[in-house]
């Protein structure tokens, strides 16, 4: 079987192997597929981990994958203005602009 390389390979397979095969094998392959949590929740906790943590590189890539995961865009816009109170202002207002961006692209 042939398989399109992941866009992290694609990006960074030759520069940095083992955190490409890590990301794909690990995080996306073995953590992603794990049965104990959905992939909608598990977007969802990945989203509020980047908003607290206000990695909004990441979080382009992750609210897009929420989407696909079923989270709706009103979903998203709610967690971020409720998390502005417990990760801060700064934080949310990045995410929303982030959130904006990247929802006037589908």
């Amino acid at each position: 079987m042939n398989k399109e390389p992941s866009a992290t390979r694609k990006m960074l397979g030759e520069f940095a192997p083992k955190l490409v095969q890590l990301t794909d094998d690990v995080l996306f392959g073995d953590v992603w597929e794990r049965p104990e949590l959905s992939k909608r929740d598990r977007s969802l906790a990945t989203v509020a981990a980047l908003i607290a943590l206000n990695r909004p590189d990441q979080l382009r890539f992750h609210l897009n994958r929420a989407v696909e995961n079923g989270l709706t865009r009103e979903e998203l816009i709610e967690v971020i203005t409720h998390l502005a109170f417990y990760a801060g202002w700064p934080n949310a207002m990045t995410s929303i602009q982030i959130a904006k961006e990247v929802f006037s692209k589908t």
